[in-house]
């Protein structure tokens, strides 16, 4: 059995992550701030601490006598960092340089670190592989990789192991389905729940891969304790159903009968067009198979949403830059 700490513990991956290591037999805690979490999220049995991952001397304390650190927290806004790029960096770059010292400095054995597929970019080889040199285009993808770097020199320095997972495109239950800048999935789910239309930018033509819950989880599991992903990086997912968001819109509508006539906007600034992800390094390593299909993982979470019902989208983050760039979905609070 292992001391386990999970920051990020009430969000989508970091809960369902949570669940599975209590499973197993691990002793399980963790934080968050609840900015893109509910407490109810939470599984009994982990030592939650409500206290945000910025404060150095307040993660040391709660590390204390930790084995393995899971760093999943973050504010996962790939769009949004274009327009609030403080708020994004702040709590994706800065708070895994605190973590990642607050984990050195308790001698914590390995540091698995959630990554994103925005760490490549835009890239002429798709799928994208690990060995891919890093192209983000955007501030959320550039504090990725800032990140990966600030937790590969504090390992290799103070003697932790490390794993760099790079999860991509998650869906399933639990994931904030009220929240207007990101879970493009739930967001449409949501709407056409409540008889609207879904909003899409640009021509719909971007192609995604989307990888149900379960099927990283099993994969992040080992990464915590297997010997020879030590220094990796992983692309954790599936690489089968990649299709566009057209195409996710038109799934959705077929699954909940909704007569679908989506509304078009323009394309927001920086985002990518084709990405998706090789997952031959994962089934080499850890044996990842893609358990779940597409319209498998989107009826899961249309079942949770109807379960906990419909809710009004929260605007709940700043927007620091405003200007004509700015998506007219956010600038006039059209979801």
């Amino acid at each position: 059995m292992a001391k386990v700490f999970i920051t990020g513990v009430a969000g989508f991956l970091g809960s369902h992550l949570a669940e599975a290591l209590i499973a197993e037999g691990h002793e399980v805690s963790g934080c968050d701030n609840l900015i893109g979490g509910y407490l109810d999220n939470i599984p009994s049995g982990v030592d939650f601490h409500q206290v945000d991952c910025k404060y150095l001397n307040t993660i040391k304390k709660v590390l204390k006598g930790v084995d393995i650190v899971y760093h999943c927290a973050c504010t996962a806004y790939e769009g949004l960092s274009v327009f609030s790029p403080n708020l994004i960096c702040e709590n994706t770059g800065q708070i895994s340089v605190t973590v990642a010292t607050a984990a050195a400095e308790n001698k914590v054995k390995r540091f698995v670190y959630c990554s994103s597929m925005a760490r490549y970019g835009s890239q002429e080889i798709i799928p994208f592989t690990e060995d891919l040199i890093p192209a983000p285009q955007d501030p959320y993808g550039i504090s990725k990789v800032y990140s990966e770097k600030i937790i590969k020199n504090l390992s290799d320095v103070h003697g932790m192991e490390y794993v760099i997972a790079v999860p991509h495109n998650i869906i399933g239950p639990r994931q904030k389905y009220d929240d207007p800048y990101r879970n493009v999935a739930s967001i449409m789910i949501n709407l056409m729940l409540q008889g609207r239309q879904p909003i899409i930018y640009g021509d719909g033509k971007q192609k995604r891969c989307f990888s149900f819950i379960q099927d990283d989880i099993d994969c992040l599991l080992k990464l915590g304790f297997q010997k020879d992903v030590v220094g990796e990086i992983i692309n954790i997912g599936p690489d089968e159903e990649f299709i566009t968001i057209n195409e996710l819109a038109k799934t959705i509508a077929e699954l909940l009968n909704f007569k679908l006539k989506p509304i078009y906007k323009p394309g927001r600034p920086q985002e990518v067009k084709l990405a998706t992800c090789s997952a031959n390094k994962a089934r080499s390593l850890l044996g990842y198979k893609t358990k779940t299909s597409l319209r498998e993982g989107l009826q899961h979470m249309i079942d949770h949403i109807k379960l906990r019902g419909v809710k009004p989208f929260r605007y709940h983050l700043a927007l620091e830059i405003v200007n004509k760039k700015l998506p007219e979905t956010w600038r006039k609070k059209l979801f």
